[in-house]
């Protein structure tokens, strides 16, 4: 019995340090592992990638007492032992023609600012001051502050009017752990996040900013400068943006935005408005929270300065320990925000239509007075079809769908928030009587005829009136594709180019079941082995050649009674508009050759980008 006792006493000393060293250790971090517990928005929130950098960039020029009461807000939040860098970039002042009194008093304001932000202390990482030699302005202010050096580096920009909340650093860090480092939760689209009380709408007329209680967070296209987190890669996009349409001596205007108003009218002052034309061009969003009662993360005092003639005070509410519980704020799937454009009007990005199941809810959240459009999207250009969704835009034209094959370019568009049929996978759900293989190079066009009988077979039956047409028309009044044109026939077909409209019956819906959609197959299967499915697997002329062989009754209109022919038509008639419903041109045509024209009818609408040029408001 001596032995064990023996051995036991020798492990007594090891048995200490370690207590000492877990001791030591738990000591350490509380506060790490408190907020694990305190502060996990989401059950469901990745471990934080912890190497990530966050550079705070604070921009100050001569407001002694705003860059105080910004700074001292910095450094009580709680950063829970993650490093975070701060860095002030104070603008010099302009040269004075007042004379040397004058100048001694802003080189004396400069003096104070330098001393005070020298004897700022900060202990969560480390401390950078450029101070400009001379005046660059609050434009150069944002654009020069940050090139991420790393996709891991996150700018958090602050201007020296702005307070922020001892809580801001533990949203940001959760929302970048959510929405940046959470594969299953990310989006290219989103480019930052701002912690401002969200209240601007930039679009004339358009919707007034009502969110409801339960959104606390939703994505919205414009800009906070009053505390804007910045993801790097689409910053670094836009600096390059930037410079190309710069040095091209391109302006950013947006038509139908207030901001081009500013920009007229302050220039290379402000940079706002240079942002907004970047993210219309590109379709990103911004993440926002709603904490009710006028509440935000961050607050602008307004002080006299570029954006001020004078001091208007704070905007909202700031958001404190005591009177708000974090743990209540979710950081919800990307899937269920709710998405907003520059007129704040909801929009639904990513709806891809792959699979028959998928197609009804589709119809049904876009249909019209009982209408769809499905245009297809094949062999026509990607100007010519993004030129054709801007007057769709312009002119409250939302009830339509856009078929054509996998592709990026079809992805993008999905993205925007527009509603796609990808073609070649709906092909592949949908269930043949008799499989049809194809050779290369008719597989798309077979495709697109088969998915068209299809879609209107599910329109049909659900009681919507049909239109198919392709991407090489442009309507010219909000009611083109909701008149039929002939209210006597349930059938339309165009001559001229490839318009099919079908009346919402019982009847047409029994014919097209028993006589189109297996015909069609059938008639594309024999056409592909010909070779001729490019000259006679038109979709307009299969479904007429199916019509006049069971003696149905139908239209076969001639397009130019209500619309124009733009091909060889003297743009200076503008007599010959009234009344139009469309505008088409020759298949012939080229691209360049098109746009051109479109040029010489002002119905070319989209700028070097090939971005609508105008923003145009529909209020709800």
């Amino acid at each position: 019995m001596a032995q064990p006792k023996k051995t036991l006493k020798n492990f007594i000393p090891l048995f200490i340090l370690l207590s000492l060293s877990a001791l030591f250790l738990f000591s350490y971090h509380p506060t790490n592992l408190n907020s694990t517990k305190s502060f996990s928005f989401n059950p469901n929130t990745p471990q934080t990638h912890q190497n990530f950098t966050f550079l705070i960039k604070v921009l100050t020029f001569n407001r002694l007492e705003s860059l105080s009461r910004c700074l001292n807000s910095l450094s009580k939040a709680h950063y829970d032992n993650h490093v975070v860098h701060l860095h002030i970039y104070i603008d010099h002042f302009q040269d004075s023609p007042n004379g040397y009194v004058e100048i001694d008093q802003k080189l004396n304001l400069s003096k104070r600012i330098l001393d005070f932000v020298d004897g700022f202390s900060w202990k969560y990482g480390e401390k950078l001051v450029h101070y400009r030699a001379s005046n660059a302005g609050l434009q150069a202010q944002w654009l020069e502050a940050w090139w991420p050096s790393s996709d891991d580096e996150f700018a958090f920009v602050v201007e020296d009017d702005l307070e922020l909340s001892p809580l801001y650093f533990r949203f940001l860090k959760s929302l970048i752990d959510n929405y940046y480092y959470n594969d299953s939760n990310y989006s290219p689209m989103i480019y930052g996040a701002s912690l401002q009380r969200p209240r601007f709408v930039p679009g004339k007329h358009g919707n007034k900013m009502q969110i409801d209680d339960g959104t606390q967070l939703f994505l919205y296209q414009l800009v906070g400068t009053w505390g804007q987190l910045l993801f790097p890669k689409p910053w670094k996009e836009f600096r390059i943006w930037y410079d190309t349409h710069k040095a091209k001596g391109l302006k950013p205007f947006l038509d139908g935005m207030v901001t081009t108003g500013w920009y007229k009218k302050m220039g290379e002052r402000i940079w706002t408005p240079w942002f907004i034309k970047f993210i219309h061009a590109r379709g990103y969003f911004n993440i926002y929270t709603n904490l009710l009662h006028e509440r935000a993360f961050s607050v602008s005092h307004r002080d006299a300065g570029v954006n001020y003639g004078k001091s208007a005070g704070p905007d909202s509410y700031l958001v404190d320990e005591k009177s708000f519980d974090i743990n209540l704020l979710k950081m919800q799937s990307l899937q269920s925000l709710k998405w907003y454009d520059f007129c704040f009007k909801e929009v639904s990005p990513g709806r891809i239509v792959r699979s028959s199941d998928d197609l009804a809810s589709v119809l049904h959240s876009v249909q019209k007075s009982r209408t769809i459009l499905f245009v297809n999207l094949q062999q026509v250009s990607e100007s010519i079809i993004r030129n054709l969704l801007c007057h769709f835009e312009r002119l409250n034209i939302q009830n339509y769908v856009l078929l054509g094959p996998q592709s990026s370019f079809l992805l993008d568009l999905a993205r925007r928030g527009h509603h796609v049929i990808d073609t070649d996978q709906l092909f592949d759900s949908i269930r043949l009587q008799n499989s049809i293989n194809f050779d290369e190079s008719h597989e798309k066009l077979g495709k697109e005829i088969v998915v068209k009988a299809h879609v209107v077979r599910k329109s049909l039956e659900l009681k919507y009136n049909t239109w198919v047409v392709d991407g090489d028309v442009i309507p010219l009044s909000s009611d083109s594709f909701l008149d039929s044109y002939d209210p006597a026939n349930d059938f339309l077909l165009g001559k001229n180019f490839k318009l099919v409209f079908i009346r919402n019956s019982a009847f047409a819906l029994k014919f097209w079941v028993d006589n189109v959609l297996d015909k069609v197959v059938a008639s594309v299967a024999t056409l592909k082995t010909r070779g001729s499915i490019a000259t006679e697997g038109n979709f307009v002329n299969l479904v007429e050649k199916l019509l006049e062989q069971k003696k149905t009754t139908f239209n076969r209109v001639d397009e130019t009674d209500f619309s124009l022919n733009i091909s060889f038509m003297d743009a200076n008639q503008t007599s010959s508009r009234n009344g139009k419903k469309f505008a088409f041109w020759s298949p012939e045509m080229g691209s360049e050759r098109i746009q051109k024209r479109l040029e010489e009818f002002a119905m070319w609408v989209v700028d070097s980008d090939l971005s609508c040029n105008a923003v145009v408001c529909h209020p709800s």
